[in-house]
This record gives C-alpha cells, sequence and structure tokens, in this order.
C-alpha cells in the first residue's frame, strides 16, 4: 500500500534477461518497464521470439532477471530467498500452459484440487472450490475423467479450472490457445473473460493468436524484448 492505494498486481523496471549461446550474449529482454493493476486482462503480443515466453517467466518467479525488479502485489521477488519465491508461485499465482501440464494418473477433478492441496487447503474445501471451477468452465459432468479420456480443449479447460481454483492474485497463460482447435479457443476465451470479470483476478496472457488479442483488453506488444506499444481497448 503506497498513500492509501493498492500496489500494482504486477509492477517491473527496467527488467533485462541475457543469455549466453556459445560466445553470444543474447539479450531477450530489453529494459521493461510494465504496470498492471488488479483485474486487468492483458495480452503480450508479437512474433516468436521477442520476449514473451520470457517476461511471462519472470512475472511468474520462474527464473530471475540479469538485471531490474518484479514485484508482485508489491512483493519484491529479487528480495525472496527460492523457499519464498516457491510459496509465492504456490499461493497467489496460477499457471496455464500451452502443454496443459495434466498428471495423467489423476482425474480432472483430482488434477484442479492439486495446488489447493499443496497450499494446505482443507480436504473439504478442496473439493468444495476444484468442483465449482470445473463446473465453471463447463466439465461438471467429467469430474471422474483422467486427461487421456479428455479433448485437447477439455484438458485445457482443466488447467484452466486449476489456475483459477488456486490463485488469489495472478493468472500466467502462455500460448493458451495454440494447440486448440478454433471452436475450442473461442470457448475457452469465453471462460476466462467470464472468471476475470467474475473473480477479478488478473490476466496476463502471451500469444500471437488475434482470437486471443481480440479479446484482450490491453495489448503490450513486445519486439526484440522491449515494448513496442502499449494500447487500452475503449470502454
Amino acid at each position: 500500500m503506497t498513500n492509501g492505494m493498492a500496489a500494482p498486481a504486477v509492477a517491473t523496471s527496467g527488467l533485462v534477461k541475457t543469455y549466453r549461446q556459445g560466445s553470444v550474449e543474447v539479450r531477450a529482454l530489453d529494459g521493461i518497464d510494465l504496470e498492471l493493476g488488479a483485474g486487468e486482462f492483458t495480452v503480450l503480443a508479437g512474433p516468436s521470439g521477442s520476449g514473451k515466453t520470457t517476461l511471462l517467466n519472470l512475472i511468474g518467479a520462474l527464473a530471475r532477471p540479469t538485471s531490474g525488479r518484479v514485484l508482485i502485489a508489491g512483493q519484491d521477488l529479487g528480495t525472496m530467498s527460492a523457499a519464498e519465491l516457491a510459496r509465492l508461485r504456490r499461493e497467489q499465482i496460477g499457471f496455464v500452459f500451452q502443454a496443459y501440464n495434466l498428471l495423467p494418473v489423476l482425474s480432472a477433478l483430482e488434477n484442479a484440487e492439486l495446488v489447493l492441496e499443496l497450499q494446505g487447503v482443507t480436504r473439504g474445501e478442496c473439493r468444495r472450490r476444484a468442483e465449482a471451477m470445473l463446473r465453471s468452465v463447463g466439465l461438471g459432468q467429467l469430474f471422474g475423467r483422467r486427461p487421456s479420456e479428455l479433448s485437447g480443449g477439455q484438458q485445457q479447460r482443466v488447467a484452466v479450472a486449476r489456475a483459477i481454483a488456486a490463485a488469489r492474485t495472478l493468472v500466467l497463460a502462455d500460448e493458451p490457445t495454440a494447440n486448440l482447435d478454433s471452436k475450442s479457443a473461442e470457448s475457452l476465451l469465453d471462460v476466462m473473460v467470464e472468471l476475470n470479470r467474475e473473480h477479478a483476478l488478473t490476466f496476463l496472457f502471451s500469444s500471437h493468436d488475434p482470437r486471443v488479442v481480440a479479446r484482450a483488453r490491453r495489448v503490450i506488444h513486445l519486439e526484440d524484448g522491449r515494448i513496442v506499444s502499449d494500447e487500452r481497448a475503449r470502454p
């Protein structure tokens, strides 16, 4: 809190990430300054290699920057230990990956409950929240099915339900529609827009899918690791 105002859901300052490829230094991000308010529905757009996924990984505390700062709800990730970062990821951030990352031996319901269990939520509350989220993404009749018994679109909906059930601050989605057909992608986006409105969670996507970009209320374009435009939809 500053001057009575809530901290932004996400803030980055001077964010730089470099990698070495042999003797060559690659600058994946080159000085990113960004602020997302609570409840925003934002897409990071840009071509492959523009830095979208790298930026998501740094915001999600999955990697550390070469320089610069990342703050989640006012918490400076650079000052946190590995254990504290793990707790932040577990308790504040929901992740939706392109590859779904569901455990094949668990049912849809058990996959949706998993992070809640890691958070220490009671068994009954785990079940209640996971069931509610699966119903909200249209999977109320498929609690007992394992990933191999679900379509790609249904598996991605389970991943979304898991992320929403567990997240308290932020949902990060890396190319969430990349493996979906047009109908499944549009349906998933409908669900995510509605969940964003209902739960006031901040959503940040990386995508070059025009269907995702069209739904965003804010589109941040990256090229060569830099923000080249930041556009907000008209109310």
